[in-house]
């Protein structure tokens, strides 16, 4: 007569095998395979591959941004590259059957799946989602300690718990890999609409022959639209009856599964109702400033709760807080007044409705999804500055500071218009911040106008903010370290 542990252990069997097909057939499942690739994909297999160090790989990210399939896809590339299927792992750790089972238990398992108990060969062993394993950084830190021919690799979308832990418990053991929700210019590149994209040839020193042009403006502006209202998530890029109802699969498969269920269950929240509405305020109001005082008074919620809750949100990559320097790229003492940015702009238009190109709220989510191409790496360069005391109150958009300088070195003021490229004397804020700066030029996004604009000693240069979201999710892409350009 069976045991119910030896039950139990031939049903998690059953399922890692259906889990991991490849172990029959050689090949992920059709369905994977057809999917689009993610444009980092090349960067993630190489840490998957690289062996001289023994360390393990967190693959961190938000929900439905492709975690999952740039695993199958990476699991693809070791079969090609001629790694045997049977020594390739795939455990999804919030499957129900897997409770509570600790990590090298479940290896172990696998293994007898494979008849190799005793086996000492070279596995890549992936577990997925596995933030709903407590304490799993111990146990992860352990095997990759005891199997020395082993790579481990680990998923999770609870993006800076999984990254404090990692820190903690995994120092010297394991390598963040943080994915972020799809660039403007990964966007454009799984829609194959790089025709629209063409290079500059680079004859001058102005700033902007680091960019690239169009040959439509208009026709790269509608995609860019597209992009802020649907654009951050895969599967609703190449699906037309989500992107009909957005609001369906975002909100009820992303936001509510995370508000709902992901942070209470990883930060023991009781009043999801409460955290959830201040999300939702915050949605509303991306890209503008923000203080504790402010917040409370508007949601009733008391300062020390809601810190904890902007602190959750944050966990959960749902919204980047960014601070402030005032005029003279001075960092405030005293945290009083800061930006919430969502870190993926279509978000809001789950929770509300998609934006046209006119709508009154567009500039902000303009702002948003430029702030999304810059932020996918967490640099505490970026700032922005505002300043009310004196004679002229002002604010500047995005400031780079060089932290060992202690000063700014570049300035970006986001416009959704071509007003200011006519009318560059009214950038006011802008011109005092260079002024105060000692900086000679600085950028200005518009709506479709290209050009410089020389102002007595100091130069704007104008840039379609189309064209600067996709240089910048370009650019931090392939220079993952780099901080220079603006």
């Amino acid at each position: 007569m069976k045991t119910k542990v030896t039950y139990l252990n031939e049903q998690i069997i059953k399922r890692m095998r259906y889990d991991n097909p490849w172990w029959l057939s050689n090949a992920i499942p059709q369905d994977f395979h057809e999917m689009h690739h993610r444009l980092y994909l090349d960067s993630f297999y190489r840490e998957v591959t690289q062996k001289e160090i023994r360390r393990g790989v967190i693959l961190m990210g938000p929900r439905r941004i492709g975690k999952t399939v740039m695993i199958y896809h990476t699991i693809e590339r070791l079969i090609e590259q001629g790694v045997p299927s049977q020594h390739i792992i795939y455990l999804s750790i919030d499957t129900p059957i897997y409770n509570n089972v600790p990590l090298e238990e479940l290896f172990s398992l696998a293994k007898e799946a494979l008849n190799n108990e005793n086996g000492q060969d070279d596995f890549y062993v992936f577990y997925d989602e596995i933030q709903y394993l407590k304490d799993w950084e111990v146990h992860l830190k352990s095997l990759i300690d005891t199997y020395r021919n082993v790579k481990f690799i680990a998923s999770g979308s609870a993006a800076a718990a999984l990254k404090m832990k990692s820190n903690e418990s995994g120092a010297g053991r394991f390598t963040d890999f943080m994915l972020p929700p799809l660039t403007f210019n990964e966007y454009i590149h799984l829609l194959d609409l790089n025709n629209l994209i063409i290079k500059r040839n680079q004859e001058t020193e102005s700033l902007l022959n680091s960019f690239v042009d169009t040959m439509d403006i208009e026709m790269l502006n509608r995609h860019f639209i597209d992009y802020i209202n649907f654009g951050g998530y895969p599967e609703i890029v190449f699906s037309e009856k989500m992107r009909q109802d957005p609001g369906q699969y975002i909100r009820h498969d992303i936001v509510d599964k995370v508000l709902l269920r992901d942070l209470p269950s990883l930060y023991g929240i009781q009043d999801t109702q409460e955290l959830n509405r201040l999300f939702i305020y915050i949605a509303y109001h991306s890209g503008e400033e923000f203080s504790y005082e402010m917040i409370s008074k508007e949601s009733g919620i008391k300062k020390d709760v809601l810190k904890k809750y902007l602190l959750y949100l944050e966990a959960a990559f749902l919204i980047n807080i960014v601070y402030k320097v005032d005029v003279n790229a001075r960092r405030m003492q005293r945290i009083t007044a800061f930006k919430i940015y969502l870190t993926n702009p279509s978000l809001r238009c789950a929770l509300f409705s998609p934006l046209t190109e006119t709508d009154p709220a567009i500039g902000g989510m303009v702002e948003t999804a430029i702030f999304a191409q810059w932020l996918q790496k967490r640099e505490s360069v970026i700032y922005y500055a505002n300043w009310n005391k004196g004679a002229s109150p002002g604010e500047v958009d995005i400031v780079g500071i060089n932290i060992a300088k202690q000063k700014a070195e570049w300035a970006v003021e986001v416009k959704w218009s071509d007003r200011y490229f006519d009318k560059p004397t009214e950038l006011k804020s802008l011109l005092l911040f260079m002024e105060n700066n000692h900086l000679e030029k600085a950028l200005v996004t518009s709506l479709t106008k290209r050009g410089v604009k020389q102002l007595q000693s100091v130069k704007l240069e104008f840039i379609p903010s189309a064209i600067y979201a996709y240089t910048v999710g370009d650019f931090r892409f392939k220079n993952f370290n780099q901080l220079e350009m603006p």
